[in-house]
């Protein structure tokens, strides 16, 4: 197993390629230049050939502290860290001066060097192709990543460059894509946990997750809305795997109007169902505005568990005070998910982040839970005994008995009478008792209630005739 990192000026068609080497849309593509910030891993697949591939922001030749400036050290780490770097340049556009610069970066930074002419197809990309020779780096392939032109002859290069990692150690990369709606039963510890970071622009959510797995990873900066991608990274929390996927700031829909944020958003919402554990993270300065609520509420709908974390907590002054407010305000705002961890945090000095940690675990383990019938029915009588169901119309409703169908979130069904006439408070009042009695906080719990007198063929003999009670008993014995 190797890894390949895709470098080269802004809108080459990195992302493109990136998108076609894995087999899916995981990094977001658009005419304009400057979209991918970040470095995005996945897996890739070229024929038989398996290798971690590298998608990386473009390459600018700002060397200050300037976002372009940042985002070109990340890309230079990429590039450090890769075994393989393939050197895209624009086919119709020709070599440029930045072209040279970072040719000249390249030769003296990276090992190997792939040099691609994208957009080749066609007479538009000859020239370009051409020039690519001028830069010193072999023979260029010539390459359409759009339309999956010259992928053989990319498997032709690195085959051999494959041979000669054979030898080394393979380790399998976590998985990036979990489908949770019909998981059910006990989770495999070996598999990485995923936790999503989801909140408004600006709270901080790309710094809490370089200071989490101890390295800066991902692009941070004073300016709002620099990361575009969801962008996952893989790290270990004593022993298990855990991946965490950076999203995209949500801010209120009316307010945006670029098609770029737009789809930002969009693979944020993508994230979101990809994960187990949903963190959402509030700034101290202005915690609960109307967005945070909308982020909370989506991924309780979603069957999430949900920890809460309060970031930038060593600017707060009265700490207690706000503590208290924070607790008040959480219980009457997002009453669907009371009980669940508040945490608060600090994301640039580390303060709170092994309460954190700790938070996400218990989390995935609640929303892993599983109780039995015995204990249920236990509980449902003495539920029962001290709040009677209510009896609409003179007739009461009977609860038989409970069980659970699920977890990943907790999935409950209770059998009774009458289920359609039991009022949302009654059921809240169960699914609060469940939270509390069997300590499962914050998680969402679905409770189901059915009847079994679909399956009673007595139920309505009165009004039935024969041959409805005959359709239900079976056939006559034969008369001997």
């Amino acid at each position: 197993m190797f890894t390949l990192a895709i470098v080269g000026r802004p809108n080459v068609g990195k992302s493109t390629l990136f998108n076609r080497l894995v087999g899916k849309r995981l990094a977001l593509v658009d005419d304009q230049p400057g979209v991918t910030r970040d470095l995005r891993e996945g897996d890739a697949r070229l024929a038989d050939l398996r290798f971690t591939v590298i998608d990386t922001a473009g390459l600018e030749e700002a060397t200050d502290e300037s976002l372009q400036g940042r985002m070109r050290r990340l890309t230079e780490r990429a590039v450090d860290m890769a075994d393989i770097c393939l050197f895209m340049i624009d086919a119709r556009t020709g070599v440029t001066p930045a072209d040279q610069v970072f040719a000249e970066i390249l030769r003296k930074r990276a090992e190997r060097v792939i040099i691609v002419a994208n957009k080749a197809e066609g007479h538009a990309g000859e020239a370009g192709f051409l020039e690519a020779y001028s830069l010193g780096l072999g023979e260029p392939l010539r390459l359409s990543a759009e339309h999956g032109e010259g992928m053989s002859e990319l498997l032709t290069l690195l085959m051999p460059l494959h041979d000669e990692f054979r030898d080394r150690a393979r380790k399998d990369a976590p998985e990036t894509d979990v489908d949770l709606e019909d998981a059910d039963g006990a989770f495999d510890p070996s598999k990485p946990l995923q936790v999503a970071i989801v909140g408004r622009p600006n709270a901080g959510k790309s710094t809490l997750i370089n200071t989490l797995i101890g390295e800066d990873r991902l692009l941070t900066g004073p300016e709002a809305g620099i990361t575009r991608d969801a962008i996952s990274v893989t790290t270990e929390w004593d022993g298990r795997p855990i991946r965490v996927f950076d999203t995209a700031g949500m801010r209120k829909r009316a307010k945006i109007q670029d098609k770029l944020e737009k789809l930002s958003v969009s693979d944020g919402l993508r994230a979101v169902k990809f994960a187990e554990v949903v963190v959402v993270l509030l700034d101290a300065a202005i915690p609960f505005e109307q967005q945070d609520l909308r982020i909370a509420d989506l991924a309780e709908r979603e069957g999430r568990a949900v920890v809460v974390a309060v970031n930038k907590w060593d600017l707060e002054e009265n700490r207690q005070e706000k503590l208290a407010e924070l607790k008040e305000a959480f219980d009457r705002l997002l009453p669907q998910l009371f009980g669940a961890p508040l945490v608060t945090v600090s994301a640039k000095t580390g303060r709170g982040l092994d309460r954190l940690q700790a938070a996400i675990l218990k989390a995935h383990e609640v929303w892993n839970r599983r109780i039995t019938t015995a204990q249920l029915n236990r509980w449902l009588a003495d539920m029962v005994v001290a709040h009677p169901p209510p009896a609409p119309g003179g007739r009461r409703v009977k609860l038989r008995y409970m069980t659970q169908v699920k977890t990943r979130p907790p999935g409950f069904v209770a059998m009774c009478s009458y289920p359609e006439k039991v009022p949302e408070s009654y059921k809240r009042y169960l699914v609060n008792g469940l939270r509390k009695d069997f300590d499962m906080p914050g998680t969402p719990i679905r409770l189901t209630l059915r009847s079994q007198s679909d399956a009673n063929p007595y139920k309505d003999r009165k009004k039935a005739g024969p041959s409805k009670l005959r359709k239900h008993l079976g056939p006559r014995p034969l008369d001997k």
